[in-house]
């Protein structure tokens, strides 16, 4: 069987980069050829999560075809999150929990997609149908991984299939999910020291809404106050990044994961700064924008943007 690369979305974030390992292992363990990579370094939550359960970052690739034919997404499906060369291998095995857009194939695949709060809760799941027993390590991750996207449960994107993975996997894995979970999060706090040009390149995703596009990045903190006086800052490397992408819309989360707030920094045209205002009920001052109880990039901003800019 010819080998298959599994990896997540660009800029990975610690779901992205742990179901790769995990679905990958999981695949093996089926008479796969897999290997997981990434397309992009691991930020600090997840390198803190790495070094915590004793396991090397996959082995980061910046085109896919020239090492195989076939490929296996995890958490991703939309091309302009994958790798640049992802028209020209074949995709045989999907396992994510976005919206499906833009995403079509030639030949018929496995697709696993369900509106839970991590990819890696439906990971879990797939090891629990093919009976096969996860290694401490790699339940770690997985652990990390919905702590990381559901925010301790905090999100609105948490269902109960991501309480009980959650649940199974800290005690697989030897950790009070609470405890190890808030030191993993702050871990990824850390941003004093970082140029806001790598902030907002390190957990951003590009969309596609009604031919305009869209970037939307999100910038964890434990206090708003921290990223305020840095706001210029943000809005200069945002506005160079969107003319050297076209982008006509560049939105980043700061997001507080005490209190479960993001302050919106918008950059942008005049007509989608507008549209994002409509979108989000709110005003612009200054190019920001405060949406109390706004956390997910996934439930709580694609879906109004996608709305408001008309599919």
């Amino acid at each position: 069987m010819a080998k298959e690369l599994v990896f997540g979305h660009q800029n990975p974030d610690t779901d992205a980069i742990a179901a790769a390992i995990a679905y990958a292992y999981l695949m093996k363990q089926k008479g796969y050829d897999t290997e997981a990579v990434a397309l992009g370094e691991p930020n600090d939550e997840t390198r803190y999560a790495l070094n915590y359960f004793h396991h090397d970052a996959p082995r980061v690739v910046k085109t896919v075809a020239n090492e195989v034919d076939k490929v296996m997404l995890v958490d991703h499906n939309e091309p302009q999150q994958s790798a640049p060369d992802i028209a020209k291998v074949t995709v045989t095995h999907v396992i994510d929990h976005h919206r499906i857009h833009d995403f079509n194939t030639a030949q018929p695949l496995y697709y696993h997609a369900e509106p839970v709060g991590c990819v890696s809760t439906i990971v879990y799941a797939e090891y629990q149908q093919a009976e096969v027993a996860i290694p401490k390590d790699i339940a770690g991750l997985m652990a990390s991984a919905i702590i990381s996207d559901t925010l301790l449960l905090k999100s609105p994107t948490t269902t109960d299939k991501d309480r009980h993975a959650l649940a199974a996997l800290a005690e697989l894995a030897g950790v009070d999910p609470e405890q190890y979970g808030l030191a993993m999060l702050k871990a990824g706090t850390n941003i004093a020291d970082k140029p806001a040009a790598n902030l907002i390149d390190e957990d951003a995703k590009s969309f596609t809404m009604n031919g305009q596009n869209i970037r939307i990045a999100q910038v964890n903190t434990v206090d708003l106050a921290d990223v305020k006086p840095r706001i210029p800052e943000f809005k200069d490397a945002m506005a160079t990044e969107a003319k050297k992408d076209a982008y006509d819309l560049f939105v980043v989360m700061v997001t507080n994961i005490l209190n479960s707030d993001t302050l919106a920094i918008v950059v942008g045209n005049d007509a989608a700064k507008a549209t994002f205002a409509k979108a989000f009920k709110t005003t612009l001052t200054d190019d920001t924008a405060a949406l109390p109880g706004v956390v997910s990039r996934k439930k709580q901003v694609v879906p109004p943007l996608t709305e408001a800019f008309g599919g």
